[in-house]
């Protein structure tokens, strides 16, 4: 059994822990060599960055890297997102989140108030971003931000995209708010509770407790008015709620989706357009511009929007995102509740499928957006718009089947 063990330890390290140490090198010698002149430039001081790589290594357990010399892997095709929309809408968290918002409502009531009135974001939209991103600052955030982008700069897909971010967390470090081993974030490199990127930070982060510093890791006053600053920047019009769910009548197409077919609220009123809940619109909307939103086609609610749910969509580009805030904050400010109509069965496609869906409706000349496989409005209405020109009955999402027709 010895002369085993120590047959064993004489055999040469395995391939890949090598290609680690090798790969460790290459990393130093990058900082030094490729990394500096950009830090330098960017106005990084030399005795600072020293400091903040001084002992880094490479963060092995990210997902997504790529080694130098290797083709980056396949991204994964079968994504949630086309499963049924309403997958994203969890009751339970949707409930759990929606009362501990209006607790935190009450105990930080002050504090909003001062935002709403400084930044012109009501409160429980504010709150919503918060308890959506971080649980309201209970989630774990494990990741020394210096060591994620650090490693993704060297090894991601996107390395001049972490290069930016890198540059700009050095100069979170040099400006005093955080320091370098309390300044953490997630596997992406979205840091402390409103999860911002450090270039993120740099524009909208803010010291609403008058302590001298931006501290969105531990500072409930800065990290809700961070995000609301972010929001009021992004161009959140005062006075204006994100939406509400209507019923859409069968005479309004559902390809009439989308922020560049807005329509003043009158006129989709005149058109059939009422609210799910049966309350009038408020009256101040009426000459004010909505657009249509039907993140399901005809499969799933609808909903009538203001320009600010799409404010709500540079926090993270996506309706279902958007639309998951909306409903919280109504729960955590008005009583909403869950959506009244139901989201059907719809999706379980492969992102290649909704791909070629969308070359193929391309080829024909309907603008689908972006041909990424995922079933945006431009996407989801071209689909209602080719349905319509085919004698189809309109669904604006697409399925299976249709990949065959098109």
């Amino acid at each position: 059994m010895r002369l085993a063990v120590l047959f064993l330890a004489l055999l040469p390290l395995p391939a890949l822990a090598a290609s680690k140490a090798e790969t460790e090198a290459q990393f130093r010698q990058w900082l030094v060599s490729d990394f500096w002149p950009q830090a330098k430039a960017g106005g990084i001081s030399r005795a600072h960055f020293d400091a903040a790589f001084a002992g880094i290594k490479l963060n092995w357990d990210l997902p997504d890297l790529v080694l130098p010399g290797q083709p980056p892997k396949d991204e994964k095709q079968d994504q949630a997102e086309f499963a049924s929309p309403g997958a994203y809408f969890s009751e339970k968290r949707l409930a759990d989140l929606a009362a501990a918002g209006r607790t935190l409502a009450s105990v930080h009531a002050a504090t909003l108030r001062r935002i709403e009135k400084t930044y012109g974001v009501p409160g429980p939209i504010v709150l919503a971003i918060w308890g959506r991103e971080t649980g309201y600052g209970r989630a774990k955030i494990p990741h020394p931000i210096i060591e994620v982008l650090a490693t993704k700069a060297f090894l991601s897909r996107r390395p001049e995209l972490f290069r930016k971010e890198l540059v700009a967390a050095l100069h979170i470090l040099d400006s005093g708010d955080i320091k370098e081993a309390d300044m953490r974030g997630s596997w992406a490199g979205a840091m402390g509770q409103p999860q911002f990127l450090p270039t993120s930070f740099l524009q909208y982060a803010v010291d609403f407790d008058g302590d001298g510093r931006r501290d969105i890791w531990n500072s409930v006053p800065d990290v809700l008015a961070s995000i609301a600053n972010y929001l009021s920047k992004k161009g959140w019009q005062r006075g204006r709620d994100w939406g509400t769910e209507v019923r859409l009548p069968q005479t309004v197409s559902c390809a009439l989706e989308g922020p560049d077919r807005a329509r003043p609220t009158s006129q989709w009123i005149s058109d059939g357009v009422a609210r799910a809940s049966g309350k009038d619109f408020a009256a101040n909307e009426a000459k004010r511009e909505a657009m249509i939103l039907v993140p399901a086609g005809r499969s799933g609610p609808a909903f009538l929007v203001t320009p600010n749910f799409y404010v709500l969509k540079e926090y993270n580009n996506s309706d279902l995102y958007a639309l998951f805030i909306g409903n919280l904050a109504d729960r955590i400010g008005s009583g909403g509740s869950a959506f009244r109509a139901p989201f059907g069965d719809v999706g379980h496609m492969l992102r290649s499928d909704v791909l070629t869906i969308q070359k193929r409706l391309e080829a024909k000349g309907y603008d689908i957006g972006k041909a990424d496989g995922l079933a945006g409005y431009k996407t989801r209405r071209s689909i209602g718009e080719w349905q319509q020109k085919s004698g189809l009955k309109p669904t604006c999402f697409p399925d299976p089947a249709m990949k065959g027709r098109i």
